[in-house]
């Protein structure tokens, strides 16, 4: 998969395209993709992928919805499919007054040789989202190019979207999430150097920065750990601003090992939610604190046993 993060010169080959956020990649993108491959196979045509960097959301609002997979770990994700282009473009006021015509006709014909494309159902585009699905049929044939809009997606009563999987998450809806995703959620990173504080409190961490503006997860949860061992490692995981401690600004996901304290830093992990124990509060001293900690770990303890 060739990541393309500026279109300097057009596409030579002839392209089928799908476009979206894919924030998680659940289902409903899961079954986007499988089609683009599919039919990329029988066309001919070289599959590609378009995203966007901030998320539109994250560029129109100071108050976006929390962001469920950072770009790294989309790309990750996306290796899947074996695609042969992402292309991941810089969403920036120029691009956010592209009208709905010109993106086709600059971007999807001109630079991108597109002949195909897959949608799903209810997608928007360009200036103001004017661009949509009536407006995309007009346009192909005008360019010559075939459009397929693929049904919405749900299991049981839910429709599958990142909406969905957002409102799962706050409700602790772990099972429902696993099912919409069609695998656990996880969030991924380097463990990085703190400031030791849980190691001063008798609880060392593995501390991972999440660089998003808002997070899907808030306060404590019984994790496992992937990448450090053959099998996924028992943890406790602390996401928040440590408010009874240094009160920090900016969101940190910290993670206890059961029964593992070998050095981290600068190894890559996996984390995996299974259950939230409770919310991230101030306590009214260290002690209370570290009483508390000390219950997390008995109780995810005795999760595992």
């Amino acid at each position: 998969m060739k990541i393309i993060r500026t279109l300097l010169t057009p596409l030579p080959q002839k392209t089928i395209i799908t476009i979206g956020n894919f924030d998680a990649l659940h289902q409903g993108h899961q079954h986007l993709l499988d089609e683009l491959i599919e039919k990329s196979k029988k066309q001919k045509l070289m599959s590609l992928v378009m995203t966007f960097e901030p998320l539109p959301s994250e560029f129109f609002s100071t108050h976006p919805p929390a962001r469920l997979s950072s770009f790294k770990e989309k790309c990750l994700y996306l290796k899947k499919w074996n695609l042969d282009y992402l292309i991941c473009l810089r969403f920036n006021k120029a691009l956010a007054n592209l009208s709905a015509v010109d993106f086709v006709k600059t971007i999807l014909i001109e630079k991108l040789n597109m002949k195909h494309l897959i949608i799903g159902e209810g997608f928007r585009f360009a200036y103001q989202r004017q661009g949509d699905s009536a407006l995309l049929q007009k346009l192909s044939t005008i360019y010559a190019f075939r459009v397929d809009i693929l049904p919405a997606r749900f299991y049981q009563h839910h429709r599958v979207s990142s909406t969905g999987v957002r409102e799962a998450l706050a409700q602790n809806q772990f099972e429902l999430v696993h099912a919409l995703l069609d695998r656990p959620y996880t969030l991924s990173g380097h463990v990085a150097h703190g400031k030791k504080r849980g190691r001063d409190l008798g609880f060392p961490t593995a501390n991972i920065h999440l660089h998003r503006k808002k997070l899907p997860l808030e306060g404590v949860y019984i994790v496992k750990v992937h990448g450090l061992d053959t099998q996924a490692l028992p943890g406790v995981a602390n996401i928040g601003h440590r408010p009874s401690i240094d009160n920090i600004p900016k969101p940190l996901l910290e993670i206890h090992l059961l029964n593992y304290n070998q050095n981290l830093y600068g190894r890559s992990i996996t984390v995996e939610f299974i259950k939230k124990l409770r919310g991230e509060k101030k306590f009214e001293s260290i002690e209370k604190l570290k009483q508390q900690i000390h219950h997390d770990i008995e109780e995810t303890k005795r999760f595992f046993t």
